[in-house]
């Protein structure tokens, strides 16, 4: 059974509920190590979540090239990584304090015009301001 494979499989079979990993093996180095081990964050994501992360991180945070993609709008883009955010849970978190991400602001005013960040007029101002500086 292939590596991913297996990965899945198990995300299928726990359906969701957080799990423990109590062995691990290393086979070309014989050894087995057994304990209690909490799978990483990203691990604890469900398959589609996961494959949701490997093709952002793929297309360099592009949300364009996310929604072409999957073919679903900005906002779309922007609440399914608001929700994965959400479930992801970082190491030592009392150790750093919570830092709230800055809002993403699209730099192209036609792109902010589409997500509704900004009004039509709003947007004309800017693409001037931006013929102005060439």
């Amino acid at each position: 059974m292939n590596e991913s494979n297996s990965w899945q499989n198990l995300l299928s079979l726990t359906a969701g509920e957080e799990f423990i990993v109590e062995r691990v093996r290393l086979p070309q180095r014989e050894i087995a190590l057994e304990g209690e081990f909490a799978p990483p964050p990203l691990a604890q994501l469900s398959a589609e979540d996961q494959v949701f992360v490997a093709a952002f991180v793929r297309s360099h945070g592009s949300i364009k090239q996310m929604e072409r993609l999957f073919g679903v709008s900005y906002p779309t883009i922007k609440n399914r990584l608001n929700e994965i955010g959400d479930k992801l849970r970082f190491i030592a978190v009392d150790a750093v304090p919570p830092v709230e991400p800055e809002p993403e602001i699209a730099s192209d005013p036609l792109d902010r015009l589409e997500s509704g960040e900004i009004s039509a007029a709003e947007a004309i101002e800017l693409l001037k301001k931006g013929r102005s500086k060439s």
